[in-house]
């Protein structure tokens, strides 16, 4: 039997996406998302624990997340889960887990202003500019986005 391994997260990017690029040219953006959830306790108290979790797009998806995505910006992202093994400066076997980004969605739930909206920009696809975060730029057509 084939093993199936997909998961679906939205919350604020931790940090400012990272892109860098591989000794074989293809880019890759590294960046973690807090996902908060919010639970009663046994004695009825509201509690919120966060979850961060590291998060990598290759190619063209990566390139935009890195361009439009910033250090609070809200993102929905789904695709694999991946875990590497390695071992740290002092011999310690490690392990770390992430989601390599396959589909991802700009999420516009933290602007207030007279164009918000509650739709998101997806990035597969085609999309209107009331759909578009505030932070991109009107002259970009997402629609050209081959994903």
């Amino acid at each position: 039997m084939r093993g199936f391994s997909k998961a679906i997260i939205a919350g604020n990017l931790t940090r400012d996406p990272e892109l860098r690029s591989t000794s074989s040219g293809n880019s890759v953006c590294s960046f973690a998302i807090a996902v908060n959830r919010v639970y009663r306790d046994q004695s009825g108290e509201n509690k919120e624990d966060v979850s961060y979790i590291d998060c990598s797009a290759w190619g063209k998806p990566g390139e935009i997340i890195s361009q439009y995505a910033k250090r609070g910006s809200a993102l929905l992202v789904s695709g694999r889960l991946s875990q590497h093994s390695f071992e740290d400066k002092n011999g310690v076997k490690r392990s770390r887990t992430e989601i390599v980004v396959e589909d991802f969605n700009f999420i516009n739930g933290g602007n207030t202003g007279p164009n918000a909206t509650s739709a998101p920009a997806s990035s597969s696809s085609n999309n209107s500019p009331a759909d578009i975060p505030d932070d991109i730029p009107e002259e970009v057509d997402l629609s050209e986005v081959p994903f």
